[in-house]
């Protein structure tokens, strides 16, 4: 993990029940068009019985961040997401993070994919929506559910060249940060990345050789190539945390892509290696926390750490927290960044 010379230094949250993301039984039904060239219209219709109060950060609703609202497809294959994966908070919300959908309402957003995919080959695509949403109840700003969205896909004949040019200037984005990472930013971020060693190293020799119930609770098997998929993980970040000279990640201060929406902690740009602290990394979250599984900036870096490409290149599933660690399936767990992060707050604190 290194400091970038010459620029600053520089990702919902899941229910106590028990949401398998894979299933599409949901009163969020969204509907894809294409408007103009990459940009692409969702229409999020909510058609259920009773107003559903969102959390709109990373979702469709959060129109400028640049992340994975959709999967986007070519003769078949997958195209490879060049956007960033957020951490969020998960108490302590505002109101200015949520937006309510009233039961039979329509809402509407629109974003552009050539930002965050590459479409520069041009011809036929498949844009697919995906990913879940959080919610609170009324009158409240603690998430107390997830749901995901319906599926939804809307074909589309892209201009590469002109596509080209949106991720070009998407992209140009970080030349425009002049400052450097100074005073407490430093010295806070430095001591993060100790702490992210030296939790990844205890949480891979847990993984590894300690309990397997504790391995089990977070990753739903114990089984051996589990430890090991793990534990690897696990180790690759205490090597990334290991510098903050070397290392296969740059890590900024300055919100050079506008992804520090309300509760974004951090970030991560897997394509280009990149790693962002928001503002509220610093002024929300202890360095450390003795809290099981509460968050701290330790356990962000650990976990926007996993989402780089050379470490896990783990997903968000639009999920945060231990209620959504456990709600999750198997497989997913094993690729999902938080439940690397507070499985390393668990074997810290001793949960």
């Amino acid at each position: 993990m290194k400091f970038t010379a010459g620029v600053s230094l520089f990702a919902a949250v899941a229910s106590a029940i028990s949401v398998d993301l894979t299933k599409r039984d949901t009163p969020l039904d969204v509907k894809l068009e294409m408007v103009g060239n990459t940009a692409v219209k969702a229409s999020i219709t909510n058609t259920g019985a009773s107003d559903l109060k969102i959390f709109k950060t990373g979702t469709f609703l959060d129109e400028n961040a640049p992340t994975e609202k959709v999967a986007v497809y070519q003769g078949g294959n997958k195209v490879q997401f060049d956007g960033v994966k957020l951490r969020v908070m998960t108490t302590g919300l505002g109101e200015e993070a949520f937006q309510t959908i009233a039961a039979g309402e329509t809402v509407e957003a629109t974003f552009d994919v050539g930002q965050v995919y590459d479409l520069s080959a041009g011809g036929n695509y498949d844009v697919v929506s995906l990913g879940a949403m959080s919610f609170a109840e009324a009158n409240t700003t603690e998430i107390s559910g997830v749901v995901p969205v319906s599926g939804s896909t809307v074909s589309a004949q892209i201009d590469g060249a002109a596509a080209k040019e949106v991720r070009r200037r998407f992209h140009a984005k970080r030349i425009d940060v002049q400052s450097d990472c100074t005073g407490t930013k430093l010295s806070q971020t430095n001591t993060a990345i100790s702490n992210c060693r030296a939790l990844a190293s205890a949480a891979a020799t847990a993984a590894s050789s300690g309990s397997a119930t504790k391995v089990t609770e977070y990753f739903k098997s114990s089984t051996s190539s589990v430890r090991s998929t793990v534990a690897s993980v696990f180790q690759r970040v205490a090597s990334e945390c290991g510098s903050t000279s070397s290392g296969v990640s740059d890590l900024y201060c300055s919100d050079v892509y506008g992804a520090c929406s309300s509760g974004v902690l951090a970030y991560t740009l897997p394509s280009q290696s990149y790693m962002v602290n928001c503002n509220l990394y610093y002024t929300a979250l202890s360095p450390i926390t003795s809290t099981c599984h509460g968050q701290d900036q330790a356990t962000t870096t650990l976990h926007e750490s996993t989402h780089l490409t050379q470490i896990k290149g783990t997903d968000d599933y639009g999920t945060y927290g231990y209620s959504g660690v456990r709600g999750l399936s198997a497989s997913q767990n094993l690729n999902h960044a938080d439940t690397y992060a507070l499985f390393a707050n668990a074997i810290y604190v001793g949960c």
